[in-house]
């Protein structure tokens, strides 16, 4: 990890007070008074729903998923290859902020999230639009045959999400298989926004866990945020 690159998580990898100070900068950037909401990602398909400042304050929840229609909450994906992906719904003002790598992927967390923001807030599909951010995409993220097998087993698509490297190895593309559960859950593809910039081949601009860990030894994390204004 770059020194004063802005790491905004992960801190295993940096100090306590260097992640605390530039959080705060980086809260900066956004009008209104927000208290931010992470959690202690496990690679899951748990959903978590922040309903109040001293629950947001709680970086302790284990879950990949968070939703709120609480205004103020800023909800937040740590990622570096991972692919963040956020949920908005204007009609009731409720969002998501989820953390997908191949593993939440292969559960369906996006779909799952979509599903508790319909039980919890009454969003309706065709009210939502979604974001995909940034992420190790096909050119550079290379599996193994456990992941192909997985999701060839899982989805019907799953085979078309990958390109051949070499013995039971392949690149897949996980921003797609995202888009794709969110087809198919209703979103309309219009209403889908996808970053096409991969972490791994565009590393001077992102972390990249599989870029940095081996060279470096220490990666830090983005933040893809979303939260409903006080106004």
């Amino acid at each position: 990890m770059p020194d004063g690159a802005l790491n905004l998580a992960g801190f295993v990898d940096d100090a306590p007070e260097n992640i605390f100070e530039n959080r705060r900068r980086f809260l900066k950037l956004f009008d209104g008074e927000w208290t931010l909401a992470t959690s202690w990602q496990t690679h899951s398909a748990e959903t978590r729903v922040v309903s109040s400042e001293r629950e947001a304050r709680s970086d302790e929840e284990r879950c990949d998923a968070q939703i709120t229609n609480t205004p103020g909450i800023l909800l937040g994906a740590k990622t570096a290859d991972c692919v963040p992906v956020l949920l908005g719904d204007k009609r009731t003002g409720a969002c998501a902020a989820i953390h997908a790598g191949w593993r939440g992927t292969s559960l369906s967390i996006v779909p799952r999230a979509l599903e508790r923001m319909q039980h919890e807030f009454g969003t309706q599909v065709a009210d939502v639009r979604a974001a995909i951010g940034p992420s190790a995409r096909v050119c550079c993220y290379e599996v193994g045959s456990e992941v192909i097998e997985i999701f060839r087993e899982r989805f019907k698509d799953g085979g078309e999400l990958f390109v051949s490297t070499r013995g039971g190895h392949a690149r897949i593309d996980l921003q797609r298989a995202n888009f794709n559960q969110l087809v198919q859950a209703g979103v309309s593809p219009e209403r889908i926004h996808t970053a096409a910039l991969c972490t791994m081949d565009r590393n001077e601009l992102f972390f990249s866990y599989r870029r940095e860990k081996f060279q470096r030894g220490r990666v830090g994390r983005l933040l893809a945020v979303i939260g409903r204004t006080t106004r």
